[in-house]
């Protein structure tokens, strides 16, 4: 169940904040096995607008039904302050962490690479020699001299 809420801004705009289950984020769990929730605000033009945006970069099913828990004023001067205008916090009653770009909640968690020793180029290749460069109608403008 999402809870959530919006306010006006004396612009015209407004910012929506919802609160929902967090998307999958360990290799081992489910979409919703840790019971954790995220607090994801939204600053648009219009309400419709704002959820598109959360459509968009994955969350489908986001429904905003009443206002019940409409923006904070602090969480209104974060997303404003913030260059996409879209935030995310996964404790919403801690106000001690910070608030995250849309991104970083939507990444898939970072896999452990193995350790790959790295190729040595000049055994891979050796017969690789660095081509001269040039380009049409403009004869003699890169030269190996550097004049």
């Amino acid at each position: 169940m999402t809870c959530g809420g919006y306010i006006r801004l004396p612009g015209g705009s407004v910012v929506v904040a919802l609160s929902l289950p967090r998307p999958p984020h360990g290799a081992s769990l489910g979409p919703y096995d840790c019971g954790c929730r995220v607090r994801v605000l939204v600053h648009a033009a219009n309400r419709q607008r704002a959820l598109t945006r959360l459509r968009n970069h994955g969350l489908r099913a986001v429904f905003l039904r009443g206002n019940s828990e409409p923006p904070t004023p602090d969480e209104i001067t974060a997303v404003l302050h913030h260059p996409d205008g879209l935030v995310w916090r996964e404790a919403p009653c801690d106000d001690t962490e910070s608030w995250r770009p849309i991104r970083a909640l939507l990444r898939a968690p970072a896999a452990v690479p193995d350790t790959v020793p790295a190729p040595d180029t000049a055994t891979a290749a050796p017969d690789l020699v660095p081509l001269p460069v040039s380009f049409p109608g403009r004869a003699g403008a890169f030269s190996r001299s550097g004049v």
